[in-house]
């Protein structure tokens, strides 16, 4: 029940979202820049947790390259359920492994997919190039995928990112941070919704297989 609200509230405030891309102003630019500050990470564990609609999941996430260059990210709880599996494959697209059962809503797996493909900036990939605007001392490097736009905020001379956020021309879904790059995998990575309670932080942890 506490998902089949989640979905309503998802739709009803997303129609209400105030514009706050009114403001940007287009810009020069290589949007190829951005490519520079996307993850690599051919095996990562993650202490994970993810609150949505008043339900609260802690555990361990894995994200993990595969020979064939797919990659998938599973996320457990301590003792070894796995709440999701998913896969992200440049020939198959997004491909759900396995899913709780409350967890297991259209709504939910898209919104899941997004936020992972805003994070490792899966995007950054596509030969589409990124639009690139200008707001105040930072620039927005804009990614259209379908009715959704990626945005990912830099400095002015694209030597720092600052932020990323989901969203469209003019209301933002997602906004998401994360920590330094090692070895170019993310420290930490932080997202949250802004229009309702889903929230995933994920710190990283090191086991004896990455040391």
């Amino acid at each position: 029940m506490r998902f089949l609200q989640f979905v309503s509230i998802v739709l009803l405030l997303n129609s209400c979202t105030p514009a706050v891309y009114k403001k940007l102003q287009r810009a020069e630019g290589d949007g190829a820049c951005i490519r520079q500050f996307r993850p690599h990470i051919e095996r990562a564990l993650y202490q994970a947790s993810v609150d949505v609609a008043g339900n609260h999941l802690s555990g361990i996430l894995l994200i993990k390259r595969m020979p064939d260059s797919s990659s998938r990210i599973v996320f457990t709880n301590e003792a070894g359920f796995t709440f999701f599996d998913f896969e992200f494959s440049g020939s198959r697209g997004f491909v759900v492994h396995s899913i709780i059962s409350k967890m297991d809503k259209e709504a939910v797996r898209k919104t899941l997919r997004k936020d992972f493909e805003l994070l490792l900036m899966n995007v950054a990939d596509t030969p589409a190039a990124a639009a690139v605007f200008r707001k105040e001392d930072t620039c927005y490097y804009a990614y259209n995928t379908g009715s959704d736009v990626y945005y990912y905020i830099t400095d002015v001379r694209c030597s720092q990112l600052i932020r990323m956020e989901r969203g469209n021309t003019r209301k933002k879904v997602v906004e998401a941070t994360r920590g330094p790059l090692k070895d170019g995998v993310p420290e930490s990575m932080n997202i949250r919704h802004t229009n309702f309670n889903f929230v995933i932080d994920l710190k990283r942890i090191y086991d004896h297989a990455e040391e």
